[in-house]
């Protein structure tokens, strides 16, 4: 176990102190004597001398700071989480200063026009500093030519520097670049000493921290004297073996690695960096951001974020689950800098990335209208642990013997999709298009459920029952258990069997919940600003599902917290379907929608489905696309799997082949695979190490090679490259997770009976 002494538990006390008045004004002065006895000398020379963080494993740093308490400035308005300012060239990150965008160059480093020309298309499009990768020497030395190049033409967008396992490179390219970013599980902890070795007591821990401060020093001193920026960038996949021994593969074996850094930094009185915590999950990306944050709280670090979901993938998914993941944390006021890592040529990634932070910035609580809806929220309790993650879970509807359909179909219990469909589309020449728009398989024009088919329909208005080939339509579906949801008042002018009724909230405590003739089930809506006492009568109304739709007044996260509060305080478990109305027309500005506004609420396991409604009045998006946006929002809130979940890096100078070419050959030879995880990597620093995820790994070794993985184990070695996607699927039947396609239904068979 380590001990503290005295002088260290004083040393933090200090450091608070100093803290505290970081934005009031300059520090006060310690005297020189208790200056001199803390530090023994101007900076430590030595690990031992280091004022390391207290161990979290051994109880010291709760006895000495406290339990961990708040994540984020204001849990109950939008207020950005304060830091200090760190400077990277023109640039300044930090709480009072806009938000950076940034992305990173594809480009071979070593070719200088190439990656100037890139460069320079970046900041023409609005970047504010752009990421490149430094493999070794021959990199190092272009990177200095690159950043004369742009001088020259004008340009002084800054650039970093992207460090694995060379210490020593990092401080040749620390003489070109303004900022550095460093990756606590490769840079010094990665090397082969630690791989084999386990930890099992702090001491054998700690004892390493003597290779890692003598690695890392002269960068910080480099940087200090350069006054260059760094980035400490803990990734979860690549995390090093002497942390997974001891942390284990978690957020908080992401946070102490990250921690362990910066202690070395502060140690040199070195303060001009940021952290991040990224992944491809969304979900461990969330929690090890908030856990950091909530370290530095009660550490008083003041110390900017970097955001970002690392290999997020392309098109809307990979814009999806960077919604999820950095709208989830700017929703709450933490992020000071982000990246969109798309699969796509760095220009591609500016729009996602804008425009997350545009839609950050205006939730702010200083913005009049957002600060009013944020103010209108009724008042809660905010119970969720920020240090674990349990969802929850609404209960599944059953079967019952006296009904003539299966209503056990209408809900999944990994997340439910239900699609809002329109008169129109009841025409017999539309109800082929219908059942395909709702992902239903057919045969001789009957439809059937698929994997990825529509759980249930809402309808504000009826088909009329003289409308026989709409209402033959409607029986075939709710006999494949999809279930029909239309308005009470509009059941009880013209009944439609088997079913499910939706009332206000208000209107079902009224009639006691009971049905119109015809209905079998009843849904509940409700708004969020209904008082406590009316949610807490939802248990005895007993509703099959909840639909939450938040008034326009209050704050759609805040207001959607504290219902889910209720329903926890009163045991109500009844399913809960987010109803999102959106103006928006663009399908990227939708999936970041959605992907903000209620992929920040399931990614605390806050609500069990999704109801997307267009009311742009528009028609900007089919059926089908909003049923497919949905469920790609369940899977990448890591609900509900209805296809194969790619982990593809964004591509940079490390990367060995056409990563975006091979990512379309993969997807399109493997994309039917729901609950397979396949990681598509360009060079071996982005694999196997950030592929935690992944069943399967494609991995570029050397030009023309590939390397595949089954889970973090090579498999098998140097595959041609032109045979590697065959391969892959060979490995994919091998392991036994293949199924074949199935052939889209011909045509002509797809005719309304």
């Amino acid at each position: 176990m380590t001990k503290f002494s005295p002088l260290a538990v004083a040393a933090v006390a200090l450091l608070a102190t100093e803290n505290a008045h970081a934005f009031t004004g300059p520090k006060p002065r310690a005297s020189m004597s208790v200056v001199g006895a803390l530090r023994m000398a101007d900076y430590p020379t030595s690990h031992t001398d280091v004022e390391w963080t207290p161990s979290i494993k051994t109880g010291e740093r709760d006895e000495i700071l406290g339990p961990i308490t708040d994540y984020c400035t204001d849990l109950k308005s939008v207020v950005r989480r304060k830091t200090r300012t760190v400077e990277c060239g023109p640039i300044k990150f930090g709480s009072e200063h806009p938000i950076v965008r940034q992305t990173m160059a594809t480009t071979n480093t070593a070719d200088v026009e190439q990656s100037i020309e890139q460069i320079m298309r970046c900041a023409d499009k609005g970047f504010d500093l752009v990421r490149i990768t430094v493999q070794g020497r021959r990199e190092a030395d272009a990177a200095m030519r690159i950043r004369e190049g742009l001088f020259k033409k004008g340009y002084d967008i800054p650039l970093c520097a992207d460090m694995h396992f060379q210490p020593k490179v990092a401080l040749l390219v620390a003489e070109a670049v303004e900022k550095i970013r460093i990756n606590p599980g490769n840079f010094a902890d990665g090397r082969k000493d630690f791989e084999e070795k386990v930890y099992e007591s702090e001491a054998e821990y700690v004892q390493e921290r003597e290779y890692l401060f003598s690695a890392m020093v002269p960068l910080v001193e480099k940087c200090k004297q350069l006054n260059r920026a760094m980035r400490i960038g803990t990734n979860h996949g690549s995390l090093s073996s002497r942390v997974l021994s001891f942390y284990g593969d978690t957020p908080r074996g992401m946070v102490e690695s990250a921690l362990e850094f910066a202690d070395i930094c502060r140690s040199q009185d070195y303060h001009n960096f940021v952290f991040s915590m990224k992944a491809s999950n969304p979900l461990v990306m969330v929690q090890s951001y908030r856990l950091l944050a909530a370290e530095m709280d009660r550490l008083k670090w003041d110390y900017p974020l970097h955001l970002g979901v690392t290999e997020a993938g392309e098109g809307e998914d990979g814009r999806m689950k960077s919604a999820i993941g950095i709208g989830t944390l700017l929703a709450d006021g933490i992020g000071d800098t982000i990246r969109v890592s798309l699969t796509e040529d760095p220009e591609f990634e500016y729009e996602p990335c804008n425009r997350l932070a545009e839609m950050a910035e205006g939730r702010l609580a200083v913005n009049p209208g957002a600060g009013a809806r944020q103010e209108a929220t009724k008042p809660y309790t905010d119970t969720r642990d920020i240090t674990t993650f349990a969802r929850r879970k609404g209960k599944v509807l059953e079967k019952s013997e006296e009904e003539s359909v299966d209503a056990s179909g209408f809900l999944n219990q990994d997340g439910s999709v239900v699609t809002i469909v329109t008169p129109e589309m009841f025409a017999k020449e539309n109800i082929p298009y219908l059942y395909a728009g709702l992902g239903c398989k057919t045969a001789v024009g009957m439809p059937f459920k698929d994997i990825a088919t529509s759980d249930s329909i809402f309808m504000r208005t009826v088909p009329p029952t003289s409308d026989t080939d709409a209402r033959t339509a409607l029986r075939r579906l709710s006999e494949v258990s999809v279930g029909l949801i239309a308005p009470a008042e509009e059941l009880e002018k013209d009944p439609l069997p088997n079913a499910v009724a939706l009332m206000n909230l208000e209107d079902a405590i009224a009639k006691n919940g009971q049905l119109p003739v015809g209905a079998i089930r009843l849904a509940v809506t409700i708004n969020g600003d209904e008082d406590d006492e009316s949610l807490k009568q939802i248990k005895d109304l007993d509703p099959a599902m909840i639909f939450l739709n938040i008034a326009p007044h209050i704050s759609t996260l805040h207001a959607s917290r504290r219902v889910f509060e209720i329903l926890k305080s009163e045991d109500i478990q009844t399913t809960v379907i987010h109803h999102y109305e959106t103006t928006t027309v663009g399908s990227d500005d939708l999936a970041l929608e959605i992907g903000t506004r209620v992929g920040s609420l399931l990614t605390d396991g806050l609500g069990d489905g999704v109801m997307v409604e267009d009311v742009s009045g528009k028609d900007a998006f089919t059926l089908d696309f909003l049923r497919k946006l949905s469920f790609s929002l369940l899977q990448g809130c890591r609900m509900r799997s209805t296809k194969t979940e790619f982990v593809s890096c964004p591509s940079c100078g490390r990367t060995l082949f056409d990563l975006q070419e091979t990512t379309a050959k993969i997807t399109e030879s493997t994309g039917h695979l729901p609950g397979v995880t396949v990681a598509v990597m360009g060079c071996i620093v982005n694999g196997p190490g950030e592929m935690a995820d992944a069943d399967f790994g494609y991995v570029g070794t050397i030009p023309g090679k590939i390397d595949l993985y089954y889970g973090k184990e090579v498999v098998r070695k140097s595959v041609p490259e032109e045979d590697a996607v065959d391969e892959l699927v060979d490995l994919i039947k091998e392991y036994g997770m293949w199924k074949e396609k199935e052939e889209a239904e011909e045509e002509e068979t797809l005719v309304a009976a």
